[in-house]
């Protein structure tokens, strides 16, 4: 290192005694990116006499810091000590920073070692610009580019003796993730100095990228093995002359053949089509496959996918296999064929009834869980397979599930699937669940509030690591599943209660839909009724004639049961009606009896008055609980207090509101 760096002025230190005396630079011919480092030195108030880094981690802190940049070190350390063996001798000592310019390691002689260790210059020791000033390592982590720092340009007087050229180390976004530094004796100062740390730093960076791609390949093939040896469907794979090289288990439970059997052997030895054994070689897209070698010939559709290199070369070819018969239905039994439900088919045309479509449409574009929160009979089951129809996974099944119907000590097998022999009365080869028969699709867990708090836990792993394991089985089944939820309850008060996990809650209430009741859209009653009597006409081929009155009865019905109580109403009016001809005479005797209380009677004006001014107040507490609501972050107890009510009493009224929190 003979060489001088020349492009130091000889008024460098002559500008630093100004500078940190005066603030002033006139005349002074430095570096920009010393300057603007001189200038953040002053406003942060560096003391310019000192240079001692006071931010020093404690020895269980450095050990945590180490092992935080473990990979980040190891890479860096041949490195370290290829620089120090070219330097060692002249007084070098090479180090290695964290991203917020902490020393983690360093290489260097002995002497050195202890001059640094003067100014605190050691493990642990915070460099950055804040701490010490301006330094090559510490101000490379503010410009994000290498620098180099030699005598006086230090802004801290303990400094001015070193020289030190820095590079910042960056990962695969771009951000820095620490620095390398060589520092040693200012008389030493040499241009090359800084190209040989930046080149090292670009190697390790590029090795931290290889290793990080590496760890992601590792991570990726395990997860591979286990859809591979997971999944339901058979996978036959072939390399490039044809020959057998792998089979999952569930192609070797369709074939009754295990992999040791059939590998190394032409696939033609096993199965033919329409186009010949070679054809299986090169398959791309679907082909009828039939197996010979079992007691009686198997029909499979087999989806080939070919494999090949960079350049294009056949590697081989993945063979998916779903049996055609029996073994199909076998499969999917459990899976109801997914009605064309869509948005526009739901009637009505109230604001109330309008704005929760609105919601739910934006919803059906994105792979959120949902949480449909309504009344028994307000369409939860419709909105849901609307949702479903709108989505990407419109063309994979829809599978409802109404938790409460199912027995409590079914409730695992039905919703996770079971393997062979895992309970008395199971079947032999056991069966899929629900979630596995919905994967691709939708699944819709209807009173979800009702499902048993043992099946809560394992429904929230399932969402958590997209995989269900069997009642009786070790198998992990990968399972991509969009889940949406209903209930009629408040299940914040479940939570509460004990009765409903608050962590499953979070998971599935991402975004949560009200669908109002019937009663809080009185003008879509006679849209919905004629609705159904429309159908019910269209289907028994009779055009039904309705008495005027019947219009009075039902849009002054308070309607308990909702949407599917009208719906039933219609079912027993046009079943009971003789002629076409539909009359009061037809209407159930609690909306008849209903109307002819006190709900029939004229309503003054007075009355009409006292109506909307309890609307308008309820109106007003509702915003009122919603903004306190939102004030305090969704805490029920703070906003209860603020309001003066008890916990119930705003539950209560959150339940009555429809307000979700």
């Amino acid at each position: 290192m003979s060489q001088k760096r020349n492009c130091l002025p000889k008024t460098t230190l002559s500008c630093w005694r100004k500078y940190t005396s005066e603030g002033v630079l006139d005349g002074c011919n430095l570096p920009e990116a010393i300057v603007e480092s001189w200038e953040r030195c002053a406003r942060e108030k560096v003391n310019p006499a000192d240079g001692c880094s006071r931010l020093i981690l404690e020895q269980r802190q450095l050990q945590d810091l180490q092992e935080e940049n473990r990979q980040l070190i190891t890479i860096a350390r041949p490195f370290m000590q290829k620089i120090y063996r070219f330097v060692a001798g002249s007084r070098f000592i090479v180090v290695l920073t964290d991203g917020r310019g902490c020393v983690m390691e360093r290489f260097g002689d002995a002497g050195v070692l202890d001059e640094a260790a003067a100014i605190n210059f050691v493990p642990g020791a915070c460099w950055s610009e804040e701490q010490v000033g301006t330094n090559a390592m510490g101000t490379a982590l503010k410009v994000g580019k290498p620098v180099q720092v030699a005598g006086p340009e230090h802004f801290c007087l303990k400094h001015h003796p070193w020289t030190c050229s820095a590079a910042p180390i960056f990962d695969q976004q771009g951000r820095v993730t620490g620095t390398l530094d060589l520092s040693g004796p200012v008389e030493a100062t040499h241009q090359h100095t800084l190209g040989m740390v930046v080149a090292a730093a670009e190697a390790i960076a590029m090795q931290m990228h290889t290793w990080q791609l590496n760890n992601e390949l590792t991570v990726l093939n395990k997860h591979l093995i286990n859809i591979f040896h997971g999944i339901t469907d058979g996978v036959l794979i072939i390399n490039r002359l044809g020959k057998i090289i792998d089979l999952n288990p569930a192609g070797e439970r369709m074939l009754g053949k295990r992999l040791e059997e059939m590998a190394g052997r032409p696939v033609q030895s096993f199965f033919g089509c329409e186009r010949g054994g070679q054809a299986l070689q090169h398959l791309s897209g679907e082909e009828e496959l039939v197996f010979h070698h079992g007691r009686l010939p198997q029909y499979f559709r087999a989806l080939g996918e070919p494999v090949t290199d960079v350049r294009g070369k056949l590697l081989g070819t993945i063979i998916i296999l779903r049996p055609v018969g029996g073994k199909v239905q076998i499969l999917k039994p459990a899976v109801e064929r997914n009605k064309p439900f869509t948005f526009e088919a739901i009637t009505g045309k109230s604001k109330a009834i309008r704005k929760t479509l609105a919601q739910a449409s934006l919803v059906a574009a994105t792979a959120a869980n949902v949480l449909l929160l309504g009344e028994t009979g307000t369409g939860k089951e419709l909105l849901a397979r609307a949702i479903h129809n709108h989505s990407r996974r419109r063309g994979d099944p829809f599978v409802a599930v109404n938790c409460g119907a199912i027995p409590r000590e079914l409730a695992g097998s039905e919703l996770f699937g079971y393997e062979g022999g895992a309970f008395t009365g199971a079947r032999r080869d056991g069966q899929p669940g629900k979630f596995e028969l919905a994967s691709g699709g939708t699944i819709f867990l209807d009173e979800i509030g009702e499902m048993p708090l043992e099946q809560q836990v394992v429904l929230l792993r399932i969402l958590e690591e997209k995989m269900v394991t069997r009642v009786g089985g070790i198998r992990a089944i990968p399972v991509d599943v969009r889940v949406i939820c209903a209930t009629n309850k408040n299940l914040l008060e479940e939570v509460e209660k004990g009765a409903f996990r608050r962590d499953l809650y979070y998971r599935l209430n991402v975004i949560s839909i009200v669908i109002p009741p019937l009663r809080d859209r009185p003008g879509d009653i006679m849209l919905l009724f004629e609705h159904f009597l429309a159908a019910k006409g269209r289907e028994l081929q009779v055009t039904f004639k309705v008495a005027p009155e019947i219009k009075e009865y039902l849009q002054k019905y308070d309607w308990p049961g909702n949407v599917r109580e009208l719906q039933n109403v219609v079912e027993r009016m046009t079943t009971l009606a003789t002629g076409g001809a539909i009359g009061t005479a037809h209407l159930p005797a609690e909306i008849y009896n209903y109307l002819r209380s006190a709900v029939c009677r004229p309503v003054s004006e007075a009355a009409l008055n006292r109506r909307q001014r309890k609307e308008e107040a309820a109106e007003q507490e509702k915003r009122k609980i919603l903004l306190t609501l939102n004030k305090n972050g969704g805490n029920v107890s703070r906003t209860a207090g603020e309001l003066s009510f008890s916990r119930s009493t705003l539950y209560r009224k959150m339940r009555r509101y429809g307000i979700t929190n």
